[in-house]
């Protein structure tokens, strides 16, 4: 998702800054969930958000676990407080 294409909610503020919620979603085909300790509008204007995984995942090209992931806008399918 784009800066830009992002829709306000009632207060006038833009619902882009995830920040210490709770989101699942999808990583690289893994679903993950976790608390979100970074959002931020990245180069060219992409949301991203640098989440802290309640349980580490294994990607294929490494040989130890990974407790973070940076996950698209996009990527992100439920949010919670």
């Amino acid at each position: 998702m784009h800066y830009d294409d992002l829709s306000c909610s009632s207060g006038g503020a833009l619902m882009w800054n995830y920040e210490g919620m709770v989101v699942t979603g999808s990583y690289l085909g893994e679903a993950v969930c976790g608390r979100v300790e970074m959002s931020r509008v990245a180069y060219g204007g992409d949301v991203v958000h640098t989440v802290v995984l309640e349980k580490p995942i294994k990607l294929r090209w490494r040989s130890e676990l990974t407790d973070r992931v940076i996950l698209k806008h996009k990527e992100i399918e439920t949010v919670r407080d």
